[in-house]
């Protein structure tokens, strides 16, 4: 039976885990993080989990402790953020490599320097490459869903990779919203157990794990890790099939909100897309057929099907939470264009940076972008396709 709450995206994310009940859970504290690991160690004094609760010096041992349970056959969890993501980097790539389905709650937050404790994506970004599956959650509900669907995506037998469910620091991470939770039991059912086919401790199977890989074997198996990423795509959407038959909640690769007669779109992730939908909608209100859509899986990126969905439209933006710093746009913007260019189609797009170091993106803001999208509507070209938003002494 489903449960209405009042939850933080922290708590909605420390309550799935606990719902969870994974065999190990090691973390270090970091903002704006540190509450999942914190209430996650109370329900584990309280005796409402299993789990072996790991309190390690550092957020590099906290990845390798996961790496050493799921190796061993155990299902591992973590939370961390921005530098604490950065302190792992060496340990991401191994988890990944090693094809052991770890899953991460990161709460994205900017990495130093500068020193700057709040939003934006330069953490996900950074590692968008790694190896592992990136889910984006626009709401503190979509967090907790989001985790929920995780270790099925993970665990299964096609795919074998990490997964790291991503929300905004501060601005889901500690905002309190209505929320509908799944009672344990069935998440538990839903969840199912981990039974891993290889793992260190089958004494039945003396294996090694993390060998010296060298020319004989190691582009073999990287394109193994291409084809599992590749896999895991018509996965998450078979899970998010099983996980509206259960609770209602549909899920799919991205969400599509008003594109149906939409003549010019809005590209984003995380929670700017609430901004945006209210900004399409103040548009709408005004003649202008705006439309929105939301990112949820980043990686594997459906680029197939996102310019499909974005087929017709007469101009398009593509809003990056982190800058690229390569003098071509943001990430989400390459990889939007790149699918453009991939499916022949010329859709005009330009790009906006914005939100950077948790600067506030306001729905005037947005409303902004639909207007210049429009003037592109009008005039047929692009003047610069690179453009800030919300930034002191530049307007674009």
């Amino acid at each position: 039976m489903s449960i209405r709450e009042r939850l933080s995206g922290n708590e909605a994310a420390a309550i799935a885990m606990k719902q969870i009940n994974p065999d190990v859970v090691a973390a270090f504290p970091i903002t704006p993080s540190t509450e999942i690991p914190q209430y996650f160690s109370t329900f584990v004094s309280n005796g409402e989990v299993d789990t072996e609760f790991v309190a390690v010096e550092s957020e590099h041992s906290a990845m390798s402790a996961c790496i050493g349970a799921e190796a061993a056959g155990a299902r591992a969890m973590t939370a961390t953020s921005a530098n604490g993501l950065s302190l792992m980097w060496e340990m991401i790539y191994i988890a990944s490599s090693l094809r052991l389905p770890i899953v991460m709650s990161l709460v994205n937050r900017a990495v130093s320097g500068p020193l700057n404790i709040h939003n934006d994506h330069s953490d996900a970004m950074g590692v968008r490459d790694s190896g592992w599956i990136q889910l984006f959650s626009e709401t503190n509900q979509e967090a907790y869903d989001n985790l929920l669907m995780a270790h099925k995506i993970a665990e299964n037998k096609k795919v074998l990779l990490p997964l790291m469910v991503c929300q905004d620091g501060f601005i889901t991470s500690h905002a309190i919203e209505n929320i509908t939770l799944e009672d344990d039991q069935t998440v538990r059912q839903f969840v199912g157990s981990y039974h891993p086919d290889h793992y260190l401790l089958n004494a039945k199977e003396p294996i090694a794990v993390g060998p010296l890989d060298l020319q004989s074997y190691l582009f073999e198996h990287k394109r193994q890790q291409a084809e599992a990423m590749k896999e895991a795509k018509q996965v998450i959407l078979d899970v998010a099939t099983e996980f509206e038959a259960l609770t209602g909640r549909h899920y799919g690769l991205f969400e599509s909100y008003r594109l149906e007669d939409a003549t010019i779109a809005i590209v984003c992730m995380n929670s700017t897309a609430g901004t945006a939908k209210e900004a399409a909608d103040a548009m709408r209100q005004k003649g202008i057929k705006a439309g929105v859509l939301k990112v949820r899986v980043f990686r594997p990126f459906p680029a197939e099907e996102i310019a499909q969905a974005l087929k017709g439209l007469k101009a398009v933006a593509i809003l990056d939470k982190a800058d690229g710093l390569n003098a071509i746009g943001g990430p989400l913007y390459t990889d939007v264009t790149s699918a453009f260019y991939v499916q022949h189609m010329q859709v005009p797009a330009v790009n906006y940076i914005y939100g950077l170091g948790g600067r506030d993106t306001t729905q005037k803001e947005i409303q902004s972008v639909f207007e210049d999208l429009q003037e592109i509507v009008k005039t047929g070209t692009v003047q610069n396709p690179y453009r800030y938003l919300g930034v002191r002494g530049d307007d674009k």
